[in-house]
């Protein structure tokens, strides 16, 4: 599992309010979380906003 995974899957309730901060078009479906399933809502994120997976990645490694 991923340092971005661990970090998702500990402090997820902070991160989703941080990315929706962020990105105000994101909706609670595109963030959805479901354990081992990381890369499809880093996915559904990236579509909805834009970012780079990359981006995205550094963005929640930093909240």
């Amino acid at each position: 599992m991923s340092a971005t995974a661990d970090k998702i899957k500990g402090n997820w309730n902070t991160i989703k309010g941080k990315l929706k901060q962020q990105y105000g078009d994101l909706t609670d479906d595109d963030l959805t979380y479901a354990e081992g399933k990381e890369d499809e809502m880093l996915g559904r994120v990236q579509k909805k906003t834009g970012e780079s997976k990359e981006n995205i990645k550094k963005f929640i490694d930093n909240v």
